[in-house]
């Protein structure tokens, strides 16, 4: 059950087409947002700090509650005890920062920023211990009016938000509502297992949605293509799913389970098992999963503290490299007349380690993107910690620190 608000009589978007009629389902349709808006301000490389009656800075270093990169890894965005905060990754800076006062009883604390490439428009959900909205409501940010100008209301705490141009997807706990972006109408529901995660991921190829979520069976992934109207779903691992990624193109998914050893990729279109590669020995929770835009690596970081990068089997050579067709050939079965010791010698001793790797302090949780420019990977640390590394993709071994920043505290290189 969820309810549509609008906070204003008039759009305060572009392309208006207010629409207020009630549907006799569980949800009230709401003015139309636009197809597509641009950044907020960004000018003479100044942090944007405008304030208005709601909206005091905050001298105080805050705390942060959620970090996450938007769809191309550009920029990420941080929700803190006092507000959140947008970020570009190459160059580094602070974009820009909105830091509630909290009157009103809110506390200013943001749980879920979630943006939509570098629009104005964002999704923000409350969260910590004194949130500025109920965590059980996504509100739409405008950032052009630094306010709130509608929300989505539900009868349980919201996980998390994913956001395409053309749709919004919250997702609760044991249930999944996908939303049109242009008129905020539902257009489907998902039920899962218990999630507690907010785990989804969603294609950002125009016209072509895939969705990722969790199913009803413990370690069972589950893919809708929306645009073939099909569900495919996929027995990924024995344990509860960890966690998992899509690729650029929404062909390839890589999951991880509970047990923090193995990685597996899969195509989404058919659930075949492409690849594994082997993170180590020890359980581990795995905190994110990255594809390269190319789909050639994926990154890898877990609680013990180091980020792997893995070469997917991806013919690079071939054209259209990078496709699954590619990931196919690679993964099928060897000729060698040595093929025959896979079946017998134990699997740990025919597993794939990863490439390259970074070393990181234990006991914070990081994620992890690659960056635009060749061969770097972004990490980021619920410490505050930015790092640019960059990795040789012949050789392997230790990545090379090229940054190092505390986004908290963005005036500090360190």
């Amino acid at each position: 059950m969820a309810t549509v608000s609008a906070f204003s009589s008039s759009p305060p978007w572009h392309n208006p087409s207010p629409n207020f009629q009630n549907d006799d389902d569980e949800e009230d349709e709401a003015h139309r947002l636009p197809d597509d808006v641009y950044s907020s301000q960004e000018s003479n490389g100044e942090v944007d700090h405008r304030t208005d009656p709601f909206i005091n800075s905050v001298d105080v270093t805050p705390s942060p509650i959620h970090v996450s990169f938007n769809q191309d890894y550009g920029c990420f965005s941080v929700g803190t005890d006092h507000g959140f905060r947008i970020y570009n990754c190459d160059p580094f800076r602070e974009i820009f920062r909105r830091d509630f006062d909290g009157r009103n009883g809110n506390g200013g604390g943001i749980g879920v920023v979630e943006m939509l490439f570098r629009c104005n428009v964002l999704a923000l959900v409350g969260g910590g211990t004194d949130p500025q909205y109920p965590v059980n409501k996504v509100m739409i940010w405008d950032d052009h009016q630094s306010r709130c100008i509608g929300e989505l209301s539900f009868r349980s705490e919201v996980k998390a938000v994913k956001l395409r141009r053309d749709r919004i997807v919250v997702v609760l706990e044991q249930k999944i509502f996908v939303y049109n972006f242009s008129d905020l109408k539902l257009l489907n529901q998902i039920e899962t297992i218990a999630n507690p995660k907010g785990l989804c991921a969603v294609s950002q190829t125009a016209g072509s949605l895939i969705l990722v979520c969790p199913g009803l069976q413990k370690g069972q992934i589950r893919i809708e293509h929306y645009a073939s109207k099909r569900t495919k779903f996929i027995m990924a691992h024995d344990s509860r799913i960890a966690c998992f990624a899509l690729s650029a193109d929404g062909q390839l998914i890589a999951t991880a389970s509970t047990k923090g050893t193995l990685v597996r990729i899969f195509t989404t279109v058919d659930g075949n098992l492409l690849q594994e590669v082997r993170r180590g020995a020890d359980r581990a929770e795995i905190y994110s999963l990255a594809f390269s835009p190319t789909a050639h690596w994926l990154a890898v970081s877990s609680d013990k503290g180091t980020v792997h990068v893995f070469g997917l089997k991806v013919d690079s050579s071939s054209p259209g490299s990078g496709t699954i067709n590619d990931l196919k050939r690679a993964a099928a079965p060897s000729n060698s007349s040595l093929s025959f010791i896979k079946g017998v010698l134990p699997k740990y001793f025919n597993s794939e380690w990863s490439v390259a790797r970074f070393r990181l302090n234990e006991g914070f949780q990081y994620i992890v993107a690659f960056g635009h420019q060749k061969n770097t990977v972004i990490i980021l640390g619920m410490d505050g910690s930015f790092y640019k590394c960059e990795f040789d993709p012949v050789n392997g071994g230790e990545m090379i620190l090229l940054e190092h920043h505390n986004f908290l505290k963005p005036e500090e290189a360190l």
